[in-house]
């Protein structure tokens, strides 16, 4: 970890302090505390578990794309260690972008080899990236009539994250099913940039896209023949978003708001798609109001949804980094993969 890393970590405290500090000066202490006085703790302490859990499924995913015949045998740790770090660098570059670097850094201190654990994890993200566009198109079709009635303002930044995250979906799936077709569209769209750009600038970004390509193509090749893993890793995919999405429905239940699964998991999947275009390390302040903005529909005591924000904040964010951080000095055993991986 880096100064630039660090930097990112001041930057985030430093907004979420101001959030804290702004909500906290407009909301009187002992409205706060009378929301804590019949907080439910079975029901906190389940929502750590579910981000816990979810962080437990994604090692389990990795260790499930990493398994073959004769691989010598890697610690629990050394595969839980991996998504924890990745939330601490999701959490302080600027959209996320710090995240998948950080996994790879964390296999190779396990011992395998850079160009395998490149290609796990590229597996891993085309099938994070298949369950979550189901997800998305479920709850845009079912639950953006909810947003839209009441905060048109937010609908619209909703409705771009959820374009983002479509577009570049719809991208990757072309170059699995579409590989050719990918391939020249991107040329057309280079010649297209090489006559409004300069022509040395845009080689390099043609040259790079169209090796990702390549390789994407040739990793989703191989998944399509693991059938077996491909079904596991889905299912427990699967899980891990459920049981990330299911926090703020346990934050709800710990604060015994009367509320829907249902719909709280559908206004969090909006939350999530809208944090996706905060060009700020965390989403920092844009996470804080668009969860305060959708949520007052569920609690009618703003001290206690001041809570609420705090409680789904520090679990789906700080503690995370907080494990990250951990998981950052906490290096486990150094084991190489077998000669044939």
């Amino acid at each position: 970890m880096n100064k630039k890393h660090l930097w990112g970590i001041l930057v985030v405290l430093a907004i979420s302090a101001f959030v804290l500090y702004a909500d906290l000066k407009a909301t009187p202490i002992s409205e706060i505390l009378r929301a804590a006085h019949g907080l439910n703790i079975f029901a906190l302490i389940m929502v750590f578990a579910l981000m816990l859990s979810s962080y437990v499924c994604e090692a389990g995913i990795l260790a499930t794309l990493a398994h073959r015949k004769k691989e010598p045998k890697r610690s629990a740790w050394s595969f839980l260690r991996i998504p924890i770090i990745q939330a601490l660098f999701n959490a302080i570059t600027p959209m996320s972008t710090g995240g998948q670097p950080s996994q790879l850094a964390a296999m190779i201190q396990m011992g395998m080899e850079g160009g395998r654990s490149t290609s796990i994890l590229l597996m891993k993200f085309i099938i994070y990236q298949i369950v979550v566009l189901f997800a998305y198109v479920f709850t845009i079709i079912f639950g953006f009539h909810m947003v839209m009635t009441k905060f048109a303002g937010l609908a619209i930044f909703i409705a771009i994250g959820f374009l983002i995250h479509v577009s570049s979906i719809i991208f990757l799936l072309a170059i699995m099913f579409a590989y050719r077709f990918t391939k020249k569209a991107t040329n057309w769209l280079m010649d297209l940039l090489a006559k409004m750009m300069k022509k040395e600038r845009v080689e390099k970004w043609r040259k790079a896209t169209l090796e990702k390509i390549d390789t994407f193509y040739a990793e989703s090749q191989k998944l399509k023949k693991e059938k077996k893993k491909l079904f596991v890793a889905s299912l427990l995919t699967v899980l891990q978003l459920l049981f990330f999405y299911s926090i703020p429905f346990m934050v709800l239940t710990a604060l015994n708001v009367p509320c829907s699964w249902y719909q709280v998991t559908q206004m969090n999947i909006m939350i999530i798609m809208f944090m996706a275009i905060i060009p700020i390390p965390g989403a920092s302040g844009g996470a804080e109001y668009s969860f305060q903005t959708l949520f007052s529909t569920f609690i009618s005591s703003h001290g206690a949804l001041i809570l609420a924000m705090f409680i789904w904040r520090f679990s789906t964010y700080f503690f995370g980094m907080l494990l990250g951080i951990l998981g950052w000095i906490f290096k486990p055993k150094k084991i190489k993969s077998t000669k044939n991986d």
